[in-house]
C-alpha cells in the first residue's frame, strides 16, 4: 500500500470514529454483506453501550411517536454526563446544575470548521454552524434559545457568545467589540435578572441580541432587543423571591461612602421593595463580588463617571420612595409621614422636594381645558408611588439597554451591510399555580415562536424535498394560528378586548373583562371560563379565571390584575415632575413630548404585540437555528431526573411535535460524499475509493448492503433513509468492519513506518560514512603536508648545519640537541661507578661536559645523603684498608666487595674462667674461636672464648 492510500485510510478511519455513531438493532441482513461469523458477537457490546447512553438524535429513535420513549433516551444521556441531543437541527439541552469539562478552549477548537454531525451535540456546534453558514451563504443567521426559568437559557447565550469570542478573527477593535458583548452580559443580568423559586438567575426580560459580522467574519458589533420587562417585581417579590439583582449588589458590594451619598443602610431589610419575598440572602449568589464585576462592566461598555453616578441615584431613589410612608383614613386623603425620604428623592432625583410631595398625594385632572387637583386616598397614594418606582425602573432599564447599543454599534461606514447572527434568549412557556397578565403575555409570545417553527421547519423540510427531486409527503400537525388568532385578532381577540375594556369610560373592572370576553369569544373552542365550563372543570377553575387551550396544554389565568397591568398609567403630575428633573438619565427616560401629546399610550399588551409582531419579520428574514432548554428538578439538584416535571416541559416546549414534522418524511439525509466516505469500506466495489459518479457509487454500496426500495431514496445529492433501523443496520456493520480495518492500517502503517525509519537510517548513515572519510582523508592530507614540510626543512638544515644558526638550519639544530637530549635522558649513568657518557655533537660538547659534571655531582650526593652510619663505617674501614693493602696484596681486589665482620669480644662475653686466669694481666683484642678435638676433629658444643692477644 502507497504512502496516498495510507493517508486516505487514516483521514478515514479518524472520521469514522470521530462522527457520532448511530446505534441500532438489525444486523442479520448485513452479516453475509461483512462476511464475517463474529458480527453478531461484537454487536452485543455495540448494543450494551446503545441502551446506556441511548441515541444523539432523536429522529433515530425507533418508536419516535412514544413520549416515554423519547424522555428514557434523555434520562440516558442525562445520567452520562450527555447534556445535548439533537432532533434533527434542533439542539436539546438538559441544565445539569453542576460545571462540566465540556467548555474549555480546547472544545471550542474541536467544534471549530467541523461539520454539524461530526462530532457530538454541542452548544458549539450549534454556534459554529450559523457561523459557517452566514460566512459561506451570506445570509443573516438567528439562533432562538427558549425553556421555562431555571432551564440554562441564558447560561447557553453566554456560551454562545463566548465561542465567537474566541474562535473568530481578531483585531485590536474586535477585541474590544468582543469584550464589550460579553460585558454587557453582567450588566444586563444585574438590572434585569432576579432571584425565583425556580431559578437564583432568572432573567425577567426578554432579550434578542444582534451580532454584526464584517467580511472578514469578526464580530464588530451588536445590537439589543428588549422586551417585557417584569416592572411589577420592583414592588413586590412572591415569598422566596427577590428583587432584581442590581439593589442587592449596590448594598452588599457599595462602598461605605458610595453608601452613605445614596443614603442608603447596608441592610436590604430596611427596604420595603426588597423584604416581601424574605429573601435578602442566596447561598449561590455572591452579591458582593458581582458588584465589583458590574462596575468594570460598565467601565468596560463605555459609561463615563458621571453616568454611573446618575444611574446609580436612580437606583438608589426606587428604594426610598419604596420606603415612603402615607398616613390619613382609607376614604380620606392620604399624606406622607417619612419626610427623610422626600430630602433622599429630591437630591437624588435633582427634583423640587415639595412638588415631588405633592405629587405623590395628588393627581391633576384636566376638565374642559382647566386642570385640577384631586387628592389621592391612601389605596391610591400608595399605588401611584408604586406606578412611579415601576416607570423610573422600567424607563432606566430601557435606556442602560439603549445606551449598551450606542457602545455596540458598527461605526465603520466603508461595510454598512455586514453580516448578522441573532441571539434569541425568551422565557418560555409558563404554568403557575398562580397565572396573571404577565403569563399570559409570555405564553402569547411562546405560540407565536411556534407556529413560527413549524413554518419555518415545514418549509425547510418541503424545500429540500424539491430540491433533490423528492415527493413531498404533506405532513399533519396541529397548526396553532387558531390559538394565537384568538390572542391577537383584531377587534375579537383577548387583547383587543382588554384594550377596549382598559379605554372604555365607565366602571370598568377585571370582572368586566372576564364577562365581555365571555359574551365575545365564549364559544372559542380553544378558551372556557368558569360560567362556560362544564361542572367537572369548575371544581378546578376559579370564578375569576379563563382558561386556554394552548399548543403545550392548558393554562388557567386569573383576570385580577389584568387592567392595571395592561394600562401601566403614571399620573400626569409625576411625569411633570420626573421631566423637571436635572438627572441627564431621567431627561431622557421621561420626554416632555408625551406631556404634549393628548393621545393616550398605547396599553402594555398592543406594545408587547407591535414588539412581537417585529420581532417575527427580524427572525423570518434570517435562518434559524433553534435550542430548546429543559430543566431536569425543580430542586436544582444535580443527577436529579424528574420524570413529570420533564414531561411537562417536553410538552410545552413542543418537541414531540418537533420530532415528528421531522420524522415525516426520512428520518436520515446526508449527501453523497459524506455517505459513500463513511460507509464505503462496507463494499468491495467502493473500497478503497470508487472512481466513478458519487450517485453511482452510493447506489452499487446500498444494493451490496440489501437495502430494500421504501428503506431509501436518492435525490440528486443526497440519499434520504426513512426508517433509523436501517442506518442502525449499517453502522453496527461498520462497527465490525473498523476492527478489520485497524488491523490492515496497522500491518501497513508499521510496514511503512519501518521502510520509512529504515531508509532514514541508511541515507544518515551514508552521509555520516561520507562525512567521516572526508575528516579521515583531511587528516591524511595534513599529515602529509606536514611531513613534507618536515623532511624539507631537516634536509636544507643538514645542508647548513655547519654555518651560524640561521632560519634555513635552526630546525636542524634544534632537532639534533633535541635528538641528544632525548638519548641522554635514555641512557643516564644509573651509579656513581657508571662512567659511560654518550657522546655529544660537536654544537654540544662543552655543554656536555657540563651536564656530566653536574649528573656526576648530583649521584654522588644523592648517594651520600643515601648512606647510613652502619655503611658509612664500613667505608671508612674499607678506605684504610685501601690505604695499607692496595697494591700491595695480591688478593685485595678480591677482598674488596666482601664487608668487614664485627667479632671483637666484650669483657661480659668472655667466659670468667678466661678472665681469672689473665689475672693481672692486660686484654687489647679478644675473638671467639671454635675447638676442634685432635681426636676425630668434632667441635665443641660450646665453644670457649680464647685469649688472643695479650698485653707484653
Amino acid at each position: 500500500m502507497d504512502l496516498g492510500n495510507i493517508r486516505d485510510l487514516v483521514r478515514k478511519t479518524h472520521v469514522s470514529i470521530v462522527e457520532n455513531r448511530f446505534l441500532g438493532e438489525r444486523i442479520d441482513k448485513l452479516k453475509d454483506a461483512v462476511g464475517s461469523d463474529g458480527v453478531r458477537i461484537s454487536m452485543e457490546s455495540a448494543l450494551t453501550a446503545r441502551d446506556r447512553v441511548g441515541v444523539q438524535d432523536f429522529v433515530l429513535l425507533e418508536n419516535h411517536t412514544s413520549e416515554a420513549a423519547f424522555i428514557e433516551n434523555l434520562r440516558k444521556r442525562f445520567k452520562e454526563n450527555l447534556i445535548y441531543t439533537y432532533i434533527g437541527s434542533v439542539l436539546v439541552s438538559v441544565n445539569p446544575y453542576k460545571d462540566l469539562e465540556i467548555y474549555t478552549k480546547n472544545h471550542m477548537e474541536r467544534y471549530r470548521g467541523v461539520n454539524f454531525y461530526e462530532v457530538s451535540p454541542h452548544v458549539y456546534a450549534v454556534s459554529d454552524n450559523s457561523y459557517r453558514s452566514m460566512r459561506t451563504e451570506r445570509k443573516d443567521q438567528c439562533i432562538l434559545i427558549s425553556g421555562e426559568s431555571g432551564a440554562g437559557k441564558t447560561e447557553a447565550s453566554k456560551k454562545i457568545l463566548q465561542y465567537y469570542a474566541v474562535t473568530c478573527p481578531a483585531s485590536d477593535q474586535v477585541e474590544t467589540v468582543k469584550d464589550r458583548l460579553l460585558q454587557s452580559n453582567p450588566v444586563l443580568e444585574a438590572f434585569g435578572n432576579a432571584k425565583t423559586l425556580r431559578n437564583d438567575n432568572s432573567s425577567r426580560f426578554g432579550k434578542y441580541m444582534d451580532i454584526q459580522f464584517d467580511f472578514k467574519g469578526a464580530p464588530v458589533g451588536g445590537h439589543i432587543l428588549n422586551y417585557l420587562l417584569e416592572k411589577s417585581r420592583v414592588v413586590h417579590q412572591n415569598h422566596g423571591e427577590r428583587n432584581f439583582h442590581i439593589f442587592y449588589q449596590l448594598i452588599e458590594g457599595g462602598e461605605e461612602d458610595l453608601l452613605r451619598r445614596l443614603g442608603l443602610e447596608r441592610n436590604p431589610q430596611q427596604y420595603q421593595y426588597l423584604v416581601k419575598g424574605n429573601c435578602p440572602k442566596v447561598s449561590s449568589i455572591n452579591d458582593r463580588s458581582d458588584w465589583k464585576v458590574v462596575r468594570k462592566a460598565l467601565s468596560v461598555i463605555g459609561f463615563s463617571e458621571d453616568e454611573v453616578e446618575e444611574l446609580l441615584n436612580i437606583i438608589a431613589s426606587v428604594l426610598h420612595l419604596g420606603n415612603i410612608q402615607y398616613g390619613g383614613e382609607d376614604s380620606g386623603n392620604a399624606y406622607i409621614t417619612t419626610d427623610t425620604q422626600i430630602k433622599y428623592l429630591a437630591r437624588l432625583l435633582s427634583v423640587d422636594g415639595l412638588v415631588l410631595k405633592e405629587a405623590l398625594t395628588h393627581k391633576t385632572i384636566i376638565a374642559k381645558g382647566e386642570e385640577l387637583k384631586s387628592p389621592l386616598n391612601l389605596e391610591q397614594a400608595s399605588s401611584a408611588r408604586d406606578a412611579l418606582s415601576k416607570a423610573v425602573y422600567g424607563r432606566t432599564f430601557t435606556w442602560l439597554v439603549n445606551k449598551i447599543n450606542v457602545s455596540l454599534a458598527y461605526k465603520d461606514e466603508t461595510y454598512k451591510n455586514a453580516s448578522v447572527i441573532g441571539l434569541l434568549d425568551i422565557y418560555g412557556f409558563e404554568v403557575f399555580q398562580h397565572n396573571s397578565f404577565e403569563q399570559f403575555c409570555i405564553n402569547y409570545c411562546n405560540e407565536k415562536l411556534q407556529q413560527l417553527f413549524i413554518e419555518l421547519t415545514l418549509k425547510s423540510e418541503q424545500d429540500e424535498y424539491e430540491a433533490e427531486g423528492i415527493t413531498w409527503e404533506p405532513v399533519q400537525y396541529f397548526n396553532n394560528k387558531i390559538i394565537c388568532d384568538l390572542v391577537e385578532e383584531k377587534f375579537k381577540g383577548i387583547i383587543s378586548i382588554l384594550d377596549e375594556e382598559c379605554l372604555r369610560p365607565g366602571d370598568a373592572s377585571d370582572i368586566t373583562f372576564l364577562e365581555k370576553l365571555e359574551n365575545t369569544v365564549g364559544g372559542h373552542a380553544h378558551l372556557t371560563t368558569h360560567k362556560l365550563a362544564d361542572g367537572k372543570t369548575r371544581k378546578v377553575m376559579g370564578r375569576e379565571e379563563f382558561r386556554l387551550l394552548h399548543y403545550a396544554g392548558e393554562v388557567n389565568y386569573n383576570v385580577n390584575g389584568f387592567l392595571d397591568k395592561n394600562n401601566d398609567l403614571l399620573f400626569r403630575n409625576l411625569k411633570e415632575v420626573m421631566c423637571m428633573s436635572d438627572n441627564k438619565i431621567l431627561t431622557q427616560c421621561f420626554d416632555r413630548a408625551e406631556l404634549k401629546d393628548s393621545k393616550r399610550p398605547e396599553t402594555a399588551a398592543t406594545q408587547f404585540k407591535t414588539s412581537l409582531a417585529k420581532l417575527m419579520e427580524i427572525l423570518m428574514s434570517k435562518e434559524p437555528s433553534y435550542v430548546r432548554c429543559i430543566k431536569p428538578n425543580d430542586a436544582k439538584q444535580a443527577g436529579r431526573f424528574d420524570d413529570v416535571l420533564i414531561r411537562h416541559q417536553v410538552k410545552y416546549l413542543g418537541l414531540m411535535e418537533n420530532l415528528r414534522v421531522r420524522r415525516a418524511g426520512f428520518a436520515y439525509r446526508r449527501h453523497y460524499e459524506t455517505f459513500l466516505q463513511r460507509y464505503k469500506s462496507l463494499c468491495p466495489e467502493t473500497w478503497p475509493s470508487w472512481q466513478g459518479k458519487l450517485a453511482d457509487g452510493v447506489s452499487t454500496l446500498v444494493k451490496h448492503l440489501g437495502y430494500k426500495p421504501e428503506e431509501y431514496k436518492l435525490g440528486r445529492s443526497k440519499i434520504f433513509i426513512r426508517f433509523p433501523k436501517t442506518l442502525f443496520a449499517t453502522e453496527d456493520a461498520l462497527e465490525t468492519r473498523k476492527h478489520s480495518l485497524a488491523s490492515k492500517l496497522q500491518s501497513s502503517w508499521k510496514g511503512y513506518s519501518q521502510k520509512t525509519k529504515y531508509r532514514k537510517l541508511r541515507s544518515s548513515a551514508v552521509v555520516v560514512q561520507a562525512w567521516w572519510r572526508g575528516i579521515l582523508a583531511c587528516r591524511r592530507a595534513q599529515r602529509k603536508r606536514q611531513a613534507a614540510n618536515t623532511i624539507r626543512r631537516f634536509i636544507k638544515g643538514f645542508i647548513y648545519r655547519h654555518n651560524e644558526r640561521c632560519p634555513e638550519n635552526e630546525y636542524f639544530l634544534d632537532y639534533v640537541r633535541y635528538s641528544f637530549l632525548m638519548k641522554l635522558r635514555r641512557n643516564l649513568p644509573k651509579s656513581v661507578l657508571d662512567k659511560s657518557w654518550p657522546t655529544a655533537p660537536t654544537a654540544l660538547i662543552e655543554a656536555s661536559e657540563q651536564l656530566r659534571k653536574l649528573y656526576m655531582q648530583n649521584m654522588v650526593w644523592g648517594y651520600c645523603k643515601r648512606i647510613n652510619p652502619e655503611w658509612k663505617h664500613q667505608l671508612e674501614q674499607k678506605l684504610v684498608a685501601s690505604e695499607i693493602f692496595k697494591n700491595k696484596k695480591d688478593n685485595y681486589p678480591q677482598s674488596v666487595p666482601k664487608l668487614f665482620m664485627g667479632t671483637r669480644l666484650n669483657g661480659e662475653e668472655i667466659n670468667p674462667k678466661v678472665l681469672q686466669s689473665l689475672g693481672s694481666e692486660k686484654m687489647k683484642y679478644a675473638v671467639p674461636v671454635t675447638k676442634y678435638d685432635r681426636k676425630g676433629y668434632k667441635t665443641n658444643n660450646v665453644p670457649l672464648p680464647l685469649l688472643s692477644m695479650q698485653s707484653q
